[in-house]
């Protein structure tokens, strides 16, 4: 297989990336480590059907082509951790260059990057089963790269706003392609370890948080995420539950 952002497309506005990916992937013209970049996503699409917004040419939105090989579909929240794991790394890179302390940088799940309590990049996978396993998948990743200003309700930032300088969209993209490689290949051959790396990056890991469970405000800390992606939490009362995306979501942040 080719190594991860060996093509990229590159589009100057399209409704959404994982729209382009999906029709190239059932069209044959896209192979696995392809990526789809636009400069402008009029529709791009975050989880549970919210949108994604970029700043035409300011921040970076793109779509890559995963192929796995024999990775059960009990198992597929693995590629949900080497993406944001791959992410939070370029993030934390770019703080350290800039002097900024990267144990600022968090993942929170299930499936974004923040920097402090302010959200910097979202990311989306939408896997094709085959029977048992995935055939494929396709990642879509917004990273607000040269936005400076964000509305308060967003509680946003950007690698501008952390690092007090403006980014090469195209320097970005490539250094998440390579730690999508690197963290690719961890998964392929020590996906032990790449639960432990993403389990260390977990924000609100050990402290008690606001969430919403089922339908319900709920307090708990966060110890884990297992092999389903289910946020393993404790309550108030010591009580230790897994619970899905479909059960559970983080409160407001404050």
């Amino acid at each position: 297989m080719q190594p991860i952002g060996t093509r990229i497309l590159e589009h100057a506005i399209v409704d959404s990336t994982n729209a382009v990916a999906a029709q190239g992937l059932e069209d044959g013209s896209l192979a696995h480590g392809d990526v789809v970049w636009a400069l402008e996503q009029v529709a791009g699409r975050g989880r549970r059907g919210t949108a994604w917004h970029t700043e035409p040419g300011l921040d970076l939105a793109c779509s890559v082509i995963l192929k796995p090989e024999n990775l059960q579909a009990a198992d597929q929240f693995l590629l949900a951790k080497a993406v944001a794991l791959a992410v939070h790394d370029v993030v934390a890179r770019y703080l350290t260059a800039a002097g900024k302390a990267p144990e600022r940088v968090r993942i929170k799940w299930p499936n974004d990057i923040l920097v402090d309590r302010a959200k910097i990049a979202g990311m989306l996978v939408e896997n094709e089963l085959r029977g048992a396993v995935v055939a494929t998948s396709i990642v879509g990743i917004g990273l607000n790269v040269n936005s400076a200003v964000f509305a308060d309700a967003l509680q946003a930032t950007s690698l501008r706003n952390e690092t007090g300088t403006r980014h090469g969209l195209p320097e970005v993209l490539q250094r998440v392609c390579a730690a999508m490689e690197t963290e690719w290949q961890r998964m392929l051959h020590d996906p032990a370890a790449l639960a432990s790396a993403y389990s260390a990056q977990l924000w609100a890991k050990g402290r008690f948080t606001e969430f919403i469970r089922d339908g319900e405000p709920w307090q708990a800390r966060a110890l884990d995420v297992d092999a389903h992606g289910r946020l393993v939490v404790e309550g108030r009362e010591g009580e230790v539950e897994a619970l899905g995306m479909e059960r559970l979501r983080f409160g407001v942040r404050h």
